[in-house]
Order: structure tokens, then C-alpha cells, then sequence
């Protein structure tokens, strides 16, 4: 079976796709990610936006292709269990586009009482060629006077 018949489902339901890419990215300390599955799941033009506070408060984004974002969390990976399980998604949808809000809690194994931080994907999905791809992922992490507002 190659990668098209085995990630192909993946790319047909949107809730299907969102799990894939948490799948993807968690793992134990030092085990390897799929990181052949999650270069199908974006576009090849697909871009990632982590928001970073720096140490005076301020916040600045780093935006990443697909291949930086992979050299950027590949040492942290190899060295750190991470865990993102999804705990809440809203989808809204008009014709070939979507957009997926998803709630994350990050933890050191997906059962751990451990709770590393929590935050929100904001995920940009257009649909082509007879299947949904990840144009965009923007997140940001809880934290004093940024927190979950109920949906």
C-alpha cells in the first residue's frame, strides 16, 4: 500500500484530518514522528504560526513552512513525551473552505494526570482535488489573561 491509499482517509473528513495531525505530532521522548504523513496532510504551500511571548510580555509570531516547522520541533521532540490530545472542535464550513477552531491540551503521555499547557489551534482547510488540505495553523497557549473563552 503506498501513501496515497494509507493517508487518503485522512484528507476525506475534516475531524478525520484534525486527529491525524495531533497523531503526527505526538509521540514518546526521542520516537520518531510521521512526519512523511503530516507533509500529505498540508498543502505544499501550507504555512504554521506559533505566537511567542518574549520575556518583556510582548508577543511576536513565528511563521514556518512545512519543513521549517518540522527542523524547528524535531530537537524538542527527541528530548521531550508530548501528547496533544484535542478536547473541543468547532467546524465552520462554506464550500470549499473551512475552518476548525480546536481546543489542545499538551501532556507528557495521552492518560497523564500531567498537564504541560493547553491552547487553540485555529486550522484553515480548503478543499481541492477531492480532498481537504492544511493551508494554515495558527496557535496560541493559555496563559495569564489569555484563557479559553466558552464557545
Amino acid at each position: 500500500m503506498n501513501d496515497d491509499e494509507r493517508w487518503w482517509p485522512d484528507t476525506q473528513d475534516i475531524p478525520r484530518l484534525v486527529r491525524a495531525i495531533y497523531e503526527c505530532i505526538s509521540g514518546p521522548a526521542g520516537a520518531p514522528r510521521d512526519w512523511a504523513r503530516f507533509r500529505y496532510l498540508q498543502h505544499p504551500q501550507a504555512r504554521s504560526l506559533r505566537t511567542v511571548v518574549d520575556a518583556d510580555g510582548g508577543t511576536r509570531a513565528m511563521v514556518f513552512d512545512v519543513d521549517s516547522y518540522i527542523d524547528d520541533v524535531a530537537p524538542f521532540f527527541a528530548a521531550n513525551a508530548f501528547h496533544e490530545v484535542e478536547i473541543e472542535q468547532r467546524v465552520e464550513r462554506f464550500g470549499q473552505v473551512a475552518h476548525v477552531w480546536s481546543r489542545y491540551e499538551a501532556r507528557p503521555a495521552p492518560d497523564s494526570p500531567v498537564l504541560l499547557k493547553r491552547g487553540a489551534n485555529s486550522i484553515q482547510l480548503c478543499h481541492e482535488h477531492g480532498r481537504w488540505w492544511v493551508f494554515s495553523t495558527i496557535w496560541d497557549n493559555e496563559r495569564e489573561g489569555v484563557v479559553f473563552d466558552l464557545w
